[in-house]
């Protein structure tokens, strides 16, 4: 599957509600997703992995889990960190089960029903709108930051041409300026966040993390911690997500 590919899917299926709603299925209670929980379905989102592999993957760890000392004990399945090594592993099965075949025109179609011209203005106004409210918060308590924060909704304003520039959308162009400039904030957001705040966020982390631990890759923690971090921080200042992949 190739990005513009993976990206209709993503959108068309709506990735975080569909894991979000079929986690809480398969829990049997509609409990709040954690932080960390959001943060993992990132990690499966940025590495392109199928929707339909994340669930089966967590049908799988499901499927483990009633079978472990834990489920007989009556204890909940409470966290996505524990699919994590299924999602991987279904994932990898179902590349080995499409390699060599043609391509598909499935996500082309997706892509023209949920990328409208006016769908995507919709969602820019929106993120611009919550960007210019961010600012005139911050602007009193802290500068440096607002004026991050209008640089990220001028360049948003900028790309507004693109959307009705002639002929077929190139959305991963599209995606590609998103993700420099969410990139380029969350780095502003790091270097102008008060330290206590991050402190705690990296405890509160390491807690729920130390459980899964051993049972992720150094470069898998790793790209966890960046998500857990920036989805946090986004939090704390009310910002909306840049990319296409929250365009719903």
């Amino acid at each position: 599957m190739n990005a513009s590919e993976a990206m209709a899917e993503f959108n068309y299926f709506n990735y975080f509600t569909e894991i979000e709603e079929y986690f809480w299925q398969k829990r049997g209670a509609r409990l709040l997703v954690s932080p960390l929980d959001w943060a993992i379905v990132e990690t499966w989102q940025k590495a392109g992995i199928p929707l339909s592999a994340v669930l089966k993957g967590i049908d799988r760890a499901f499927e483990n889990y009633a079978r472990s000392r834990r489920a007989a004990g009556g204890r909940q399945l409470k966290s996505l960190a524990y699919c994590v090594d299924a999602v991987l592993d279904a994932a990898e099965e179902e590349k080995e089960t499409t390699a060599g075949a043609g391509p598909s025109t499935s996500g082309k179609q997706a892509t023209a029903e949920s990328f409208s011209r006016e769908v995507l203005h919709s969602f820019f106004s929106r993120n611009m709108e919550r960007l210019a409210a961010a600012v005139s918060t911050l602007r009193t308590t802290q500068l440096e930051l607002a004026t991050r924060v209008e640089e990220t909704r001028l360049r948003l304003d900028e790309m507004l041409p693109l959307i009705d520039a002639p002929g077929a959308q190139d959305l991963e162009d599209l995606e590609r300026r998103l993700t420099v400039a969410e990139e380029k904030l969350a780095a502003a957001l790091t270097a102008n966040t008060p330290e206590e705040f991050l402190v705690e966020v990296r405890r509160e982390m390491d807690h729920q993390l130390a459980p899964y631990r051993r049972k992720m890759t150094a470069a898998q923690l790793s790209q966890l911690e960046r998500q857990y971090m920036q989805k946090r921080l986004w939090e704390r200042y009310n910002l909306p997500r840049l990319s296409l992949f929250y365009l719903t």
